[in-house]
C-alpha cells in the first residue's frame, strides 16, 4: 500500500509541474500586455519600460519560468501584477465559496442521484426507468452557460425567488448550486443504474432474497455497496471537473470564488494568479484522484490486497 501512495504521489507530482509549465507558455503567448492594462494605452513608453522591468516581464521567458519554479519550491506564489497583493491572500479569500459551492452542488447531485439510479435499477424497463434515464440524457446534454441563465431567468426574474448574482447567503447559493449538480445527478445516476443492474444477477443478491429480506434491503445493504466502485471512480472523476465546471458558473452568477478569479485574472493579463488559480486546480484534481483510490480500499478489500506492496 505504501508502494502504491508513493508512486502516486510521484506521478501527481509530474502531473502538475506538466501541467504549470504548459499553462506558464500558454499565459504568454497569449495577446496583450499586462503592463498595458495597468497604465493605459496612452502611458509613456519610459513609464511602460520601468513598470515592466520593476514586474520582471522584460527577462526572457525561460528565466521568467524558471524564477516562478524556485518560488514555487519555497512556497511562494507570487504577488498579484494588478492588485499588489500576496496572490495566498487573494486564494484564501476565494477558495471557501468555492468549496461551498462545490459541496452544495454534490449534495444535490447525491440527493438526485441516488434516488433515480436505484429506482431505476429496481424498475428496469418501465416507464419510471425511462423517465430517470431522460432525465439523465437532459441533465448531460445541457451546458452550465445555458442551464444558469435559463435558472436566473427562471428563479430569479419571473419567480423572484432567489438573488441573481453574489454570495448573500443560503439563497444566492440555491440556483449555482442546481446549475453544477443536475448536470453530474444525470451522469452518476446512468452509472449507479448501470452498476446496480450488474451486481443484482449475482449469487450473494439471489442468497439474500432467499433469506426472505425484502428487495430495498437488499438493494441497498447488499447491492449499492457493491456496486460503489465505479460511481466512485466517476464521482473522483466529476469532483475534479467540478472545478472547470465552476468557472462558468461563477462567471455566470458572479459568485466570488476561483473560478472568477481566474476569468479575472486572464481578463486583466495577472499572470501569476493565472498560474496559481490553475495550480490550486490542478492539486485539487489530483488530490481528488488520490482520495478516489484510498476509498476502493476502504469499500472493497481486494483492492487494498492488490495494491499493495
Amino acid at each position: 500500500m505504501l508502494q502504491f501512495l508513493v508512486s502516486r504521489l510521484i506521478t501527481a507530482t509530474v502531473v502538475v509541474l506538466g501541467v504549470m509549465c504548459l499553462v506558464f507558455a500558454l499565459i504568454h503567448l497569449v495577446p496583450g500586455d499586462p503592463v498595458e492594462v495597468m497604465l493605459g494605452e496612452s502611458a509613456q513608453p519610459a513609464d511602460k519600460e520601468a513598470l515592466r522591468e520593476a514586474l520582471g516581464l522584460n527577462q526572457p521567458v525561460h528565466l521568467q519560468l524558471l524564477d516562478y519554479l524556485a518560488r514555487l519550491v519555497r512556497l511562494d506564489l507570487g504577488t498579484s501584477i494588478y492588485s499588489r497583493r500576496p496572490i495566498l491572500d487573494i486564494l484564501l479569500e476565494r477558495i471557501p465559496a468555492t468549496i461551498e459551492l462545490g459541496i452544495a452542488a454534490l449534495w444535490v447531485a447525491t440527493f438526485l442521484a441516488l434516488p433515480l439510479g436505484i429506482l431505476a435499477a429496481m424498475h428496469r424497463n418501465t416507464l419510471l426507468d425511462f423517465g430517470a434515464m431522460g432525465f439523465a440524457l437532459v441533465g448531460v446534454s445541457i451546458p452550465n452557460f445555458w442551464m444558469g441563465p435559463m435558472l436566473i431567468l427562471v428563479g430569479a426574474l419571473w419567480l423572484g425567488w432567489f438573488p441573481v448574482s453574489g454570495r448573500e447567503g443560503f439563497m444566492s447559493l440555491v440556483l449555482p448550486a442546481l446549475t453544477l449538480g443536475t448536470a453530474m445527478a444525470a451522469i452518476l445516476s446512468r452509472m449507479i443504474r448501470s452498476a446496480l443492474l450488474e451486481v443484482i444477477t449475482e449469487e450473494f443478491i439471489r442468497t439474500a432474497r432467499a433469506k426472505g429480506l425484502t428487495e430495498w434491503r437488499v438493494i441497498a445493504h447488499h447491492g449499492l455497496r457493491n456496486a460503489l466502485l465505479p460511481v466512485i471512480t466517476l464521482l473522483g472523476l466529476q469532483l475534479g471537473a467540478l472545478l472547470g465546471g465552476a468557472i462558468i458558473t461563477e462567471t455566470v452568477f458572479s459568485w466570488p470564488g476561483i473560478g472568477l478569479l481566474v476569468v479575472e485574472a486572464i481578463q486583466r493579463r495577472d499572470y501569476p494568479v493565472v498560474q496559481a488559480t490553475v495550480l490550486f486546480i490542478s492539486l485539487s484534481y489530483v488530490l481528488v484522484n488520490l482520495l478516489t483510490d484510498l476509498l476502493y480500499a476502504w469499500i472493497d478489500p481486494r483492492v487494498r490486497i492488490q495494491k499493495g506492496p
